[in-house]
């Protein structure tokens, strides 16, 4: 593909899901995308912090055979 219609697309494509997540709040609680995706990042800011957690435990084990 054309690198410029990757780049307008990729464009288009981002701006387009801004938008729909901007106005999806007027549409009712069920179609509220912005909020879904605050819902879905706290999330994965929650599962990366275990998992770092989970790492550093890993490597205190490691370090305490030695």
């Amino acid at each position: 593909m054309n690198k410029w219609l990757e780049l307008i697309l990729g464009l288009i494509l981002v701006v387009g899901a801004i938008l729909v997540a901007w106005y999806s709040t007027m549409w009712g609680g069920f179609w509220n995308f912005r909020h879904a995706a605050w819902e879905f990042l706290k999330g994965g800011v929650f599962w990366f912090v275990v998992l770092i957690g989970i790492l550093f435990i890993i490597l205190g084990i490691s370090d305490l055979k030695e």
